[in-house]
């Protein structure tokens, strides 16, 4: 009885949060002003405060499955959760094309996957994730490829001569998204159904309207890690109200420490780099920096805790 009661919280509160986003999404698209800026440096902090923050309980995470793979120390949890940001960030530089290319893949994966953790988990589901997430990357490309080709270029990844950004073929790929949540619903009731496809239409609006970069800080800080943090806080607890404090006294460590890394490596790149081009750089780069590390210990987790 419990379970089915916290699982129906759950459905309801991410089903409002989805008919907010949704609303969200349509009143600040019908702003012009909002259409013909970038607001690179709210983007950046959006994204420092709101967006990274669902990834802050790591240490948490970690804590976790340093017990479950049987080691002593919290301190190989850190050492190896480190050394793969930093080899991310080394290796970008090094093959940026490569990087970025993976980047966007295992982002994809990623969006598909923790958006729709509140639906029962299926195995063998990879695929159905990838193209459910894949309109995150796809839509910019399609609506708005000049902005979106341009800040590729800045993150030294010109695909401008690729036939994977023909309209034809983003079409195509956002038909397959908006068939994978076809998939997912499946055999589930009707608040679901709507979650899926008021997240699939809002993420369309925001990038029909918007250009790519704030398309993007509202989809990450207020749809993504808002879904994740959610899910997070009936972890610690299933009151929604009690978890909720709980998860920011345990996030905000984590958060300010990963927002005074952004902030110093962006004064470092501002020496090189025009202002602009430098928070491009730190916003992806550095997401791709933790979105390795989060993913494979989600993966590890997930393995190990069956």
């Amino acid at each position: 009885m419990d379970f089915y009661q916290s699982s129906n919280k759950t459905m309801k509160i991410n089903y409002f949060h989805s008919l907010i986003f949704f609303n969200l999404s349509i009143f600040i698209s019908a702003f012009e002003y909002l259409r013909n800026n970038n607001f690179l440096i709210i983007c950046l902090f959006l994204i420092l405060i709101i967006g990274i923050s669902h990834g802050s309980l790591d240490n948490i995470k970690g804590k976790k499955l340093i017990q479950i793979l049987g080691f002593e120390s919290i301190s190989i949890f850190y050492l190896a959760y480190i050394f793969v940001c930093i080899i991310t960030i080394y290796l970008w530089f090094l093959f940026p094309k490569f990087l970025l290319f993976l980047f966007l893949i295992v982002a994809a994966f990623h969006f598909g996957k923790e958006d729709s953790e509140f639906i029962n988990k299926k195995k063998n589901f990879e695929l159905v994730y990838l193209f459910k997430g894949s309109i995150v990357i796809t839509s910019p490309l399609l609506f708005h490829k000049h902005e979106t080709l341009s800040i590729f270029k800045t993150l030294n990844f010109d695909i401008s001569e690729n036939i994977l950004i023909n309209n034809e073929i983003l079409y195509l790929l956002i038909f397959f998204s908006f068939f994978s949540n076809i998939v997912l619903s499946k055999n589930k009731n009707f608040d679901l159904k709507t979650i899926l496809f008021l997240d699939f239409f809002s993420i369309l609006i925001l990038n029909y309207f918007l250009n790519p970069i704030i398309a993007f800080t509202t989809y990450f800080c207020f749809l993504h890690s808002i879904r994740h943090s959610i899910s997070l806080i009936k972890n610690i607890n299933n009151n929604i109200k009690k978890g909720f404090p709980i998860f920011l006294r345990k996030a905000f460590p984590l958060t300010i420490i990963t927002s005074i890394m952004y902030i110093i490596s962006l004064i470092f790149l501002k020496n090189y780099y025009e202002l602009d081009e430098a928070i491009y750089k730190v916003i992806f780069i550095g997401l791709a920096s933790l979105t390795f590390p989060h993913i494979l210990l989600e993966y590890l987790l997930e393995k190990n805790e069956k």
